[in-house]
């Protein structure tokens, strides 16, 4: 099933990441630049950076010329994770352009790589919720919370996993049609935001 391999390349960026667990780090991708593991590897180190930037802008005594910069990190972090999106949407595309559509067929609400991103980002919870659970300075009210909320999330796991294969199955055989949308944002873009318009 794809999620079992997009899981376990989602559990191994993560785990090699809280090796030297620092922002500064450069990525080390172990697969081929031709294969869905490279994509999928990049695209949780991506959401794996970010999860750490979001922690360290929170910061209450943070500089803010720090913060300033370190936004405009996540900004570009989030375009990363856009990009990658839809470059494993594209890939999709072209892995079922040839499959014979039923006439009946119907174009499911997220394409595969948005419910794969979500994958991504369940990946990165329940790492962390877990590390929570084994905290020897955190009082048993907390450990024993965070246990609950592990749980649940492992269960939201298992059925999100579920349903990307079913997804991919129903496209396979033609059940359900794909269509790939850019995201079109535009805060980035100098010819649709007015403020950098404006700075030209």
């Amino acid at each position: 099933m794809f999620s079992d391999l997009a899981n376990r390349i989602f559990e191994e960026s993560i785990y090699n990441y809280h090796i030297e667990d620092t922002v500064e780090q450069l990525i080390k991708n172990p697969y081929p630049k031709d294969e869905i593991a490279h994509l999928l590897y990049r695209k949780n180190w991506i959401d794996t950076v970010q999860w750490h930037y979001e922690d360290i802008i929170r910061d209450p005594k943070i500089d803010p010329e720090a913060a300033l910069l370190l936004k405009r990190k996540i900004d570009s972090s989030n375009q990363d994770r856009t990009d990658l999106v839809e470059y494993i949407d594209s890939y999709f595309f072209n892995k079922y352009k040839d499959v014979n559509v039923l006439q009946d067929a119907w174009i499911n609400t997220e394409s595969p790589a948005w419910a794969i991103d979500r994958l991504s980002i369940l990946a990165l919870k329940i790492y962390h919720m877990e590390e929570e659970t084994l905290r020897k300075n955190a009082s048993e009210e907390h450990i024993a919370k965070c246990a609950e909320k592990l749980s649940i999330l492992k269960e939201q796991q298992k059925d999100l996993s579920v349903a990307i294969d079913e997804l991919l199955n129903n496209i396979e055989a033609g059940r359900v049609y794909m269509k790939t949308y850019r995201q079109m944002k535009m805060y980035n873009d100098e010819e649709l935001n007015p403020i950098l318009r404006g700075k030209k």
